[in-house]
């Protein structure tokens, strides 16, 4: 969990009117009490108006209360953009969850908010999609997440074609086309790969691990000194 998710959840375990030791928010979060001591203190020079002490537990403040999360007419029409984005050129993975996201996000909007993702002007035609080559992102999206090594076989812009082995690192969106950054296998360096030109896309039953020269750091500092 992350540090800014944590402190938003203690926040809530203390809307309850009932004091909560730092004991029982270390179970909750399953973090060590240190860090619950930590994350009050920082939470209260925050200015949150938390009250009581270690050994007898905390409370929001009698009358005080946090307001709740809401977004801007701009953060709603960023927000709807991108996953309309997302299900254009994403692959259906990505795609079904940025449906649920914006069905979520419009589900605690005011009517009034909510009527401002329908008056969005802004779109992304799904032409990518209905071509039937968002097939391989999904498969490169998981490889990624699973730091497996993939094997496809490749054809360049100028039809030659080759078998791969790689490491994959990440997927970069240069419209119109997403472009896979790998350590190559083959070639023992670091290559870039259009995913709609991978074929026959298959995670191999063998993982690995960052490898100092062949991790996405190495790729990102390689881009640049060439750039």
């Amino acid at each position: 969990m992350r540090r800014a998710d944590r402190l938003f959840q203690i926040v809530q375990y203390l809307r309850g009117r009932r004091l909560v030791t730092a004991r029982q928010l270390a179970e909750k979060l399953e973090v060590s009490e240190r860090t619950v001591y930590r994350d009050i203190r920082d939470l209260t020079l925050s200015g949150v108006p938390i009250e009581g002490e270690a050994g007898v537990g905390y409370l929001l403040r009698r009358g005080a209360d946090i307001p709740p999360l809401m977004f801007t007419r701009d953060e709603i029409e960023a927000l709807v953009v991108g996953a309309r984005m997302v299900r254009a050129w994403g692959g259906k993975g990505l795609s079904d969850s940025a449906r649920l996201a914006l069905a979520k996000i419009e589900a605690v909007l005011p009517e009034n908010m909510r009527e401002e993702i329908d008056r969005s002007r802004l779109f992304a035609p799904n032409f990518r999609n209905a071509k039937g080559t968002a097939d391989p992102f999904d498969s490169v999206h998981r490889a990624i997440n699973e730091k497996r090594v993939l094997h496809f076989d490749y054809v360049r812009e100028d039809g030659v074609a080759s078998s791969r082995d790689v490491r994959p690192l990440a997927l970069f969106f240069w419209a119109p086309a997403w472009t896979l950054a790998a350590w190559c296998e083959l070639r023992k360096d670091f290559r870039h790969f259009r995913v709609d030109r991978m074929r026959n896309v298959e995670a191999v039953n063998r993982n690995f691990a960052d490898e100092s020269g062949k991790s996405l750091t190495d790729f990102l500092a390689h881009i640049e000194q060439e750039g």
